[in-house]
């Protein structure tokens, strides 16, 4: 058994180690059947088709493996590496599924960060442990040391974070694979905004490494809900274990794999994105009512202002809503706007200069 699997046994939970998964009807199709099969009753499907010009009347695929294959050659993977997922939400969900023990195991992660960790891991009975960024969002390796235990099993990573737009130093992850006792989970959601390399792309030195993507970002679709998770076999063996058997949708999976096919439009697409941000972070500091705009390795700018909460409502007045994190620890009188297109951005600097000239 390879270092990998046997880091995975050790930190599953038994009940999932000794799991038998549902087996669907696709599952058990044959590979040499499943391409030349033209009859397909055992699935108990609808065979005289539904009421759409579009024929759906048939699972998808549960292992999504045309998705994968054009996912791992784009990230230079093996397929047995991916978990696809309804988003990389369901990732989250599931890791915390099949390594967090509900009521004795605990998972860490550095407020302010993406808010669906806590969520879940209440949700999943998980024991958080917070090691909070510095006032200046910068990472403190020493306080993660502080609230980890033998019983850590997760540790969430976003970078770039959400809110704050900005990249975990190098030295600080290597630090963490290499101390902390479970799971490293690099969420890169917004990587492809970062000109930073993908954590993935080191999976091989590191077996307890897990790296989330989307394709809601950078690829524009966020309305298909398709997301990954790349680590080891070992651990994505346990993900497709647990997960549902037909987790993501025949519609997303086409899609999802024809875009893949048009990375060099994706690319085009993030330039503007770049090109938008740095003239909206020149064009914000200008404004009365910013104090700070912080850097950003995102599609989005954290601003702080002299109130967030009326200048809020100020612009949701105006049709333009931005996302008020003031709430968020060390986010005080903080805004979260996306980059939009010029016209929005244009339409977003006029309202707020009109809103500090009151």
């Amino acid at each position: 058994m390879n270092n990998a699997a046997t880091l995975t046994d050790a930190l599953s939970r038994a009940n999932i180690l000794a799991l038998k998964p549902y087996s669907s009807a696709r599952d058990e199709t044959p590979d040499s059947a499943s391409t030349q099969a033209r009859i397909m009753l055992d699935a108990n499907e609808n065979s005289f088709g539904g009421p759409l010009e579009e024929d759906f009347s048939r699972y998808p695929d549960p292992q999504q493996r045309p998705l994968k294959s054009a996912l791992a050659n784009l990230k230079g993977l093996n397929p047995t590496q991916i978990f696809i997922g309804n988003g990389s939400d369901e990732a989250i969900d599931l890791l915390l599924r099949a390594f967090v023990e509900p009521g004795r195991d605990n998972v860490v992660i550095m407020p302010p960060t993406y808010g669906m960790y806590a969520v879940q891991a209440n949700i999943h009975g998980a024991i958080i442990r917070q090691a909070p960024l510095k006032p200046d969002f910068s990472p403190d390796a020493t306080v993660v040391q502080a609230v980890m235990d033998g019983n850590s099993k997760l540790l969430f990573l976003c970078s770039p974070n959400n809110p704050t737009g900005q990249c975990l130093p190098e030295d600080f992850v290597l630090e963490m694979l290499h101390t902390f006792p479970g799971l490293v989970v690099v969420d890169e959601a917004y990587i492809d905004f970062s000109g930073q390399q993908s954590w993935s792309q080191r999976l091989q030195e590191f077996p307890n490494l897990v790296v989330l993507q989307t394709l809601s970002k950078a690829w524009g679709l966020a309305g298909l809900r398709v997301g990954a998770a790349f680590s080891n076999t070992a651990v994505i063996a346990v993900l497709n274990k647990v997960k549902y058997p037909y987790n993501l949708n025949q519609m997303a999976i086409q899609l999802a794999t024809k875009a893949l096919s048009l990375a060099h439009k994706t690319q085009e697409k993030v330039q503007q994105v770049l090109l938008e941000r740095t003239r909206l972070s020149n064009a914000l500091t200008t404004i009365p009512a910013v104090e700070t705009v912080f850097p950003s390795d995102a599609n989005f700018l954290l601003v702080r202002v002299t109130d967030a909460g009326g200048l809020y409502q100020h612009l949701a007045q105006q049709g333009i809503i931005v996302r008020n994190r003031s709430r968020e620890m060390h986010c005080e009188n903080c805004l979260r706007i996306t980059v939009g297109t010029p016209e929005e951005n244009e339409r977003l600097l006029t309202e707020m200069a009109n809103y500090s000239s009151k």
